[in-house]
């Protein structure tokens, strides 16, 4: 009970802080378009960057960045710092979050620079039909991402290094043989000078596929429990569920890219915006996107709650150990302070999987397999 208590403090107080940055980026972006400030920022970096459209969008999409950033920081603090070391999950000092920090904003204005170059081009090269082109470079992206994630961009921010125990390695191998599911390899992650919380995972796709397990799992958990979570993890690939939830991104996307179309049309007279291809439309699209992903939030996470369910059913059956799926699912929840009864709102707008106890209890009715 006094970890339920905990955990659900916890998860409050992080909504919370999740609801505060969810606030500050609408103001900051609805602020921006409402006071013309859009338009302002436009026009002087204009003035500074010279002409041509890269150097514009750059500019402009790296200063929105930092003023976002900046102001982001007290509230990031609090919920990646105070509250993770409040509750014991935090492991890392303070220099290594500044760090993560500064590459996550140097990641996001590359990122976003790219996509505005992008839709910029798209704009002017078909004002009414660019949205069906940027859903489709989307979906494109996202699948590259699954592809080459693994090989290419994972290893440049988490450690990986091949899984000690070798014992375990042949045993998670010859898991995924049976379930018809090749593994480039295994390997430990090194999550441990971060974070106290465990996981594992599956990741990639085809030849890229490799198993991750958390040096965290693997010095709390033993080899049955850490087998039982990684027949959960195959399951997703198994049913292709990683190809369904990018599907659901997908519609998602193309949704939002629609949306932001109608709105530019709209916004172009009352914002003195110069066409739909201005710059100063920016934060328009990000609201707008914003909007889209909120309001179809419930939908993709009861994809989700769907799919792990139904990832438990088979590592149950593969695995015929509901003793160690039930146990790793205890430790699991007790580490990374898992909401155990959530509201079912709460359930409906923000949580992916089912409650752990709603994923026990199904458990403990299964029949052992002989």
């Amino acid at each position: 009970m006094a970890n339920e208590d905990k955990s659900a403090r916890y998860h409050r107080l992080r909504r919370r802080a999740a609801a505060a940055m969810a606030t500050w980026r609408v103001v900051f972006l609805l602020g921006l378009m409402v006071s013309g400030g859009a338009a302002v920022l436009r026009d002087r970096l204009a003035a500074v960057a010279g002409p041509g459209l890269v150097p514009l969008v750059v500019t402009y999409v790296a200063t929105l960045v930092l003023v976002y950033e900046v102001v982001r920081l007290p509230v990031a603090w609090y919920e990646g710092v105070v509250l993770e070391r409040r509750y014991g999950l935090s492991t890392s000092g303070p220099g290594k979050w500044w760090t993560e920090q500064f590459q996550g904003a140097v990641l996001a204005a590359a990122g976003l620079a790219a996509a505005a170059l992008v839709v910029s081009a798209l704009l002017r090269w078909s004002p009414d039909r660019w949205w069906i082109a940027a859903a489709a470079g989307c979906a494109l992206v996202l699948v590259l991402v699954v592809q080459l994630g693994p090989t290419w961009l994972l290893p440049l921010v988490h450690e990986l290094r091949p899984l000690p125990r070798e014992a375990l390695r042949s045993r998670l191998l010859a898991l995924a043989a049976r379930a018809r599911t090749p593994v480039l390899d295994v390997c430990e992650w090194r999550v441990g000078d971060r974070t106290r919380k465990a996981n594992a995972a599956l990741v990639g796709a085809g030849r890229t596929r490799r198993i991750l397990v958390s040096d965290t799992l693997l010095a709390a958990h033993d080899d049955d429990e850490i087998e039982a979570v990684l027949a959960h993890e195959l399951a997703h690939h198994v049913y292709g569920d990683i190809w369904t939830a990018l599907a659901v991104e997908v519609g998602l996307l193309a949704a939002g890219c629609y949306l932001a179309d109608v709105a530019l049309e709209l916004a172009v007279a009352p914002f003195a915006l110069d066409g739909k291809s201005d710059i100063a439309a920016l934060p328009l699209l990000a609201l707008v996107g914003g909007a889209v992903t909120l309001a179809l939030l419930p939908i993709s996470r009861a994809v989700s709650r769907a799919h792990e369910r139904r990832a438990d059913r088979y590592a149950l059956d593969l695995t015929g150990n509901a003793a160690a799926f039930i146990s790793a699912m205890r430790r699991l929840a007790a580490r990374n302070l898992a909401e155990e009864r959530p509201s079912r709102l709460v359930r409906l707008l923000f949580h992916t999987h089912p409650p752990f106890t709603d994923r026990i209890e199904a458990a403990s009715r299964t029949t052992p397999r002989t």
